[in-house]
């Protein structure tokens, strides 16, 4: 798990040079916000390039990428009011067989991001009964086949 948001980080490749954290508190200015979104868009670069050496990393019968499972996402919608619904997630690798992708799925008003959690945790074959209080496993709604 990695979790830029919290830290100190600045990124000044890419001419960022105020730390994550304090960015991310934005009280809606459009120049914070402006380089908030750069460093969003730089993570998810990197996230991208990491997805293509996982594709390109043979594997048994695939690739890297064929056999893992991968969340990528916020806790936070914004950051700012630290809102927690309507969360933009992506999930990627096809979990040895497990996740069915090139969809957009929208789960109902309310479900907890554990909810989809507990999925990939069952997927994996991991015996739990919860994950974090969720029993509920989505698997047609994450995007999970």
């Amino acid at each position: 798990m990695v979790g830029r948001e919290e830290s100190g980080a600045t990124y000044p490749q890419i001419g960022v040079t105020e730390p994550h954290h304090p960015l991310s508190h934005h009280r809606d200015n459009p120049e914070k916000i402006a380089k908030l979104a750069r460093i969003n868009a730089y993570h998810m670069q990197l996230f991208s390039e990491f997805l293509v050496k996982l594709r390109s990393t043979p594997d048994g019968d695939g690739s890297l990428l064929d056999h893992v499972m991968l969340m990528y996402g916020s806790a936070l919608r914004n950051s700012n009011r630290h809102t927690t619904e309507d969360l933009p997630i992506l999930i990627a690798g096809g979990g040895c067989g497990q996740i069915r992708g090139g969809r957009h799925v929208v789960n109902p008003q309310g479900t907890p991001l554990t909810d989809l959690q507990y999925s990939m945790l069952l997927k994996l074959g991991v015996p739990v009964e919860s994950f974090s209080g969720s029993t509920d496993a989505i698997h047609e709604l994450s995007g999970l086949a």
